[in-house]
């Protein structure tokens, strides 16, 4: 089989707009989480969020193109323009028919849906936008992206809630691993804080409604409350390697392993056992020839929810046991919870983190819940080891995806 590498990647996250400022941000531990500030959010309760901060859509994605995009598509496609960039892929190296897009979010042009229904709703539907069908709609990251990169080969949106991100990613390895496509773009984007948003998810109970933004978002803490939500994008190019190597292209990273499945359990709340989610990293680390003590790091899908994260910690101990020493960490804890594009920037900095062999941080972390006994770094932390790694995520709807990464070597 084909092996794939990861050779461009992009980001645009609460902690930074680009990858290097995401990642170092990441390493020290810095918290995205602020006041909110795109509206007055008082009458929701819930006063926090991960905005992205000084986005400049003008820079990237282009002034006039991004009058034509809801937020969640200029996010994928300034996030995906980053990885194009690093990645070097032009039309002098790549087909265009060997060139393929799988970008996906969680919800789409929330803003956009929200706006033009309040826009019907007092003026009429004479003055909903012409362009609020093609903005709204969750294929136009991918659209986007596949138009801007005259992408001909697969162009598709996959919609798994929270797991939207990794299943882009892991399908997207699938069709370089069985030779469909050379090159793909991938990844996940999200642009949902807005009043629908929080007031959708405050309604399930589901955010935290902590003031403090140090006390919001602390995965695996005992006093744990529920999730902040984040906005944002991440996006990876990968190839297969023979691909990579006849351009002579710097290889970030490689990916070896994908699981995805499903609990079939319950619209929103996981598994409380664990069982298929772990299944679904055994199945990443089945493809990937891994036995558990190779596996040096696991980003957690850690989401700050009583449920997610104690069902998170059996599964771990499903695969890895009950006392088992691989060091686990939340992002969520300092970029709040992206949704479709959380797994997108989740691989980002896993992939960065085998690079650099840093562990990143579990931020906040003050007392740890006996329900969640297991191996939280709450520092970063040097590893010299550590040459593979799992990315986790979990979804509504029971939707479970996980990637396995090595970091790269011949």
């Amino acid at each position: 089989m084909t092996r794939v590498v990861v050779t461009g990647m992009g980001a645009v996250t609460p902690i930074g707009n680009d990858v290097e400022t995401f990642t170092d941000n990441a390493y020290q531990g810095k918290i995205g989480i602020n006041k909110i500030t795109k509206f007055d959010s008082t009458d929701t309760g819930v006063t926090v969020a991960g905005e992205v901060k000084d986005f400049d859509p003008a820079k990237l994605v282009g002034k006039k193109q991004a009058k034509r995009m809801d937020l969640f598509s200029q996010y994928a496609l300034d996030a995906a323009i980053q990885a194009m960039n690093q990645a070097q892929i032009d039309s002098e190296n790549t087909k265009d028919e060997d060139l393929g897009v799988i970008f996906g979010s969680g919800i789409g042009g929330l803003t956009t849906i929200q706006n033009q229904i309040i826009k019907m709703h007092d003026k009429g539907p004479q003055r909903v936008s012409p362009l609020f069908v093609p903005t709204a709609i969750a294929n136009m990251a991918a659209g986007n992206i596949a138009i801007r990169f005259n992408a001909k080969n697969i162009c598709t949106a996959i919609v798994t809630a929270c797991a939207t991100g990794t299943n882009c990613i892991g399908e997207a390895y699938r069709q370089i691993k069985e030779n469909r496509a050379e090159v793909m773009i991938c990844g996940g984007s999200e642009a949902s804080v807005n009043e629908i948003g929080i007031a959708g998810f405050k309604a399930l109970n589901a955010l935290s409604t902590k003031e403090n933004p140090a006390e919001a978002s602390i995965p695996f803490d005992k006093k744990r409350s529920g999730f902040v939500l984040g906005e944002g994008a991440g996006a990876l190019v990968i190839e297969s390697l023979e691909h990579a190597q006849k351009r002579n292209a710097k290889i970030l990273g490689e990916i070896i392993g994908y699981g995805s499945n499903c609990d079939a359990y319950h619209i929103t709340s996981p598994d409380p056992s664990g069982v298929s989610q772990g299944r679904a990293m055994q199945l990443a680390m089945d493809e990937a020839n891994l036995k558990a003590d190779e596996i040096g790091y696991i980003n957690a899908h850690g989401t700050s929810t009583k449920a997610n994260d104690a069902g998170e910690t059996l599964a771990i101990k499903h695969v890895f046991g009950e006392n088992s020493k691989v060091k686990v960490s939340s992002s969520k804890s300092m970029t709040g919870h992206l949704l479709g594009a959380a797994g997108a920037i989740e691989a980002v900095l896993t992939i960065d983190a085998l690079n650099k062999q840093i562990v990143p941080p579990n931020v906040g972390l003050t007392e740890q819940d006996e329900e969640c006994d297991i191996n939280v770094v709450t520092k970063a932390t040097a590893d010299e080891n550590l040459e593979y790694a799992l990315s986790n995520s979990f979804g509504f709807g029971g939707h479970n995806a996980v990637l396995a990464f090595k970091r790269w070597s011949e």
